[in-house]
């Protein structure tokens, strides 16, 4: 969010506290679908079933050290970028966010088909690490590794921020948001991957055979693999697979 000043008064701030405190719990509607953000006031809400998909860079915090920052730029910008586009290129997506290096996004969630939707992104995803690495290589760049997480349930969509300056956004509540982030954490922890998908028990279960039978149980509430897009896959094997 951009700073937009505004004086500030402590008089209007206790006005503006109890007005959110004292809102009607009646004001917070539940909803088969996630609906427009432009549905959002300060004072309501809606609880909607919504997939959260994170996917974060491993090490992050050691690539300062690697890389001058014009390349670290490079790497960041490069990685954001194709994220997002992958994400946003699905009618189911509701948000994107990109936090640091790491990019989320909700989707819909009502119907089991729109699990399998968000699955496809995350094969997306992976093989997006693919070839951003090819690119990097070909500039002498060190590649990079990632999680992807996912995770289905219950959310709470406000909007959020200082009422009348211009400064707020949608923000997403819920268990369902911090699984996807806990799987994405999860999905890092695999070192022997470039990009690793971990998903929660109840995304897994909602998901068609197919798609099932491309996710290993651990034993641990949760299923993870290395599934991948089959016409990226093809681009990377004729552009960027040695012999």
């Amino acid at each position: 969010m951009q700073s937009s000043y505004k004086p500030y008064s402590h008089l209007d701030s206790v006005t503006r506290i109890d007005e959110i405190l004292d809102a009607p719990a009646g004001n917070y509607e539940e909803r088969d679908s996630i609906p427009s953000r432009d549905s959002l006031t300060f004072t309501n809400g809606f609880y909607v079933n919504c997939t959260c998909i994170f996917m974060d860079i491993k090490g992050s915090s050691e690539l300062p050290a690697k890389h001058q920052r014009p390349r670290l730029a490079k790497i960041y910008r490069s990685f954001i970028s194709e994220a997002v586009a992958v994400l946003n290129g699905s009618s189911l997506c509701a948000e994107v966010n990109i936090h640091g290096d790491a990019v989320w996004a909700v989707y819909e969630g009502k119907a089991k088909s729109n699990l399998d939707s968000a699955f496809s992104k995350c094969a997306e995803l992976s093989s997006l690490v693919k070839i951003l690495n090819c690119r990097l290589q070909k500039r002498s760049i060190e590649g990079i590794s990632v999680g992807i997480g996912a995770d289905w349930g219950r959310a709470l969509m406000i909007k959020a921020g200082y009422k009348g300056s211009g400064v707020n956004e949608v923000v997403w509540m819920g268990d369902v948001v911090n699984g996807g982030a806990n799987m994405c954490k999860k999905a890092k922890e695999v070192s022997w991957q470039t990009a690793y998908l971990c998903v929660s028990d109840v995304f897994y279960q909602n998901l068609n055979e197919h798609n099932q039978s491309l996710l290993t149980t651990n034993g641990w509430g949760y299923r993870g693999g290395n599934v991948i897009n089959t016409g990226m896959e093809e681009w990377w094997k004729n552009n960027c697979a040695t012999s």
